[in-house]
């Protein structure tokens, strides 16, 4: 009987190693979202500055395009955003969410940084980002002419994944509208 409550403890720190392996083996940016091939959930969010419109997920339908999650707090946002102004550039339509942050900063970062955005609105709150399932920033959507979600960008855009992953996405989703 003490040598079975013994092995107690090398049961459970056996049981610990397996899972941390399992769990350390997993990429963080691959975490799906519930919303794919879903329609937004609906939104309403006031603009990032006075007398500015705001974002609305009736908004993002009409051409596929993509729904990015930035905030003036994230460091990878600045990572992410000569990409995102040049892609914009190109004529890619991008709308943003200025999430869990004062409508006055996320203003203040686009007026000194470029705005690559069609249409901004301020999440201050992060409710928004909570219905989109967001986990923090960046993040992208791309969404279809219909408004449905067909993919999930966790991390910030860069030349492979943009070149690789969503401009072929784009491109399908608009030769079907």
């Amino acid at each position: 009987m003490n040598r079975a409550l013994a092995l107690i403890p090398v049961g459970l720190f056996v049981a610990l190693i397996v899972t941390f392996y399992f769990a350390l083996g997993r990429d963080p940016t691959k975490i799906p979202s519930v919303l794919i091939n879903k329609p937004l959930p609906a939104f309403s969010l006031p603009g990032v500055e006075a007398g500015t419109p705001g974002l609305r997920s009736s908004d993002v339908r009409g051409q596929p395009m993509l729904l990015n999650v930035f905030g003036s707090w994230c460091i990878s946002c600045v990572q992410e955003h000569p990409m995102l102004m040049e892609l914009a550039h190109e004529g890619v339509v991008i709308d943003g969410i200025d999430w869990r942050d004062e409508a006055i900063d996320g203003a203040k970062w686009l007026n000194q940084n470029g705005n690559p955005y069609a249409r901004v609105g301020n999440d201050r709150t992060g409710r928004t980002g909570i219905d989109l399932g967001v986990t923090g920033a960046p993040e992208t959507f791309v969404v279809d002419a219909k408004g449905r979600v067909r993919y999930k960008q966790i991390g910030p855009i860069d030349a492979d994944t943009w070149n690789n992953t969503i401009a072929p996405l784009l491109r399908k989703l608009r030769s079907e509208s």
